[in-house]
């Protein structure tokens, strides 16, 4: 098999989201709007606040693509037009498809707010093709014991499988795009060859530690940008965690403005106009379950 050697490493540059959050991002970047179809990576935090101190992203629209959600620690909840609610915490996965458009609010949980803790997790947005940028809205919710797991025989290499397959195990999601997600622990001494499907685009993020991805070295709050191949290698002479992303390229025009992702300028006009109408409808409050 051909080995998928590191193409580019994009530095993560911090900025200010939702309601005043930090996230450090890889993508987008300078120079780099889309790793199709990845839209963007987003790691919120880690982040320690004290109590009444925790924010979130308070009700905002999307349309066209679908958000996912992975905490690694602390908790969040959403709910949206839709009448969609719920909390996630450490491990718990959210896959939003937006399709034709919800408004959406996603908020550190009221314990969080109340008392103050530890928030670490990642947004990614994967982009919908032509076909399904008007689907009904949906979610997936999965909590941290569904998600498979899988370690290499050495016990030196461990994958938590969001989508996609690795060391023999597949995902529980269903996806409209297809991708891989995956989230690796390693230890040092750990190698991996890890099959990557030679007809998808992808990247490496590394969010702890320094790994080798196929012999490069890329360090904390970097993102490798894999190059065409079947497998990449995944090393490491320390503790590293990275997330592994891949997917099939859609190839299609790519009109975007804030939340909204779309094929031309005029359906961004015409997502907007909707939003500013009330045709993506609004939450409606009650108790979190």
């Amino acid at each position: 098999m051909t080995r998928r050697d590191v193409r580019r490493i994009v530095q993560s540059h911090r900025q200010r989201e939702g309601a005043g959050f930090i996230v450090r991002r890889p993508v987008p970047t300078a120079g780099l709007e889309q790793v199709d179809p990845f839209l963007m990576l987003d790691e919120m935090g880690p982040i320690t606040y004290a109590p009444g101190e925790a924010v979130g992203a308070p009700d905002h629209p999307h349309r066209g693509f679908e958000t996912v959600t992975y905490v690694l620690a602390g908790e969040a909840q959403h709910e949206d037009s839709a009448g969609h609610r719920g909390t996630i915490g450490p491990g718990d996965v959210q896959w939003m498809t937006a399709g034709a458009g919800i408004v959406h609010s996603e908020e550190p949980s009221d314990s969080m707010k109340r008392d103050g803790g530890t928030m670490h997790g990642f947004q990614l947005w994967v982009n919908l093709p032509k076909a399904d940028k008007f689907m009904a809205p949906r979610y997936q919710e999965l909590k941290a014991a569904q998600i498979p797991v899988a370690r290499s025989p050495d016990g030196l290499a461990t994958v938590r499988v969001i989508a996609g397959k690795a060391l023999g195990v597949s995902a529980r999601i269903e996806t409209r795009t297809p991708i891989a997600y995956q989230h690796w622990t390693l230890e040092a001494g750990a190698k991996v060859d890890q099959r990557v499907d030679p007809t998808f685009e992808g990247f490496v993020y590394v969010f702890s530690g320094v790994a080798l991805i196929s012999g490069r070295e890329v360090r904390e709050g970097q993102m490798a940008i894999l190059g065409d191949g079947e497998h990449v290698e995944l090393a490491t002479s320390e503790h590293a965690e990275l997330l592994l992303l891949a997917g099939r390229p859609l190839r299609e025009p790519l009109a975007r403005y804030g939340p909204f992702v779309m094929n031309t300028q005029q359906e961004l006009v015409e997502a907007v106009q909707d939003f500013q109408a009330g045709r993506l409808g609004q939450i409606v409050r009650a108790p979190m379950p």
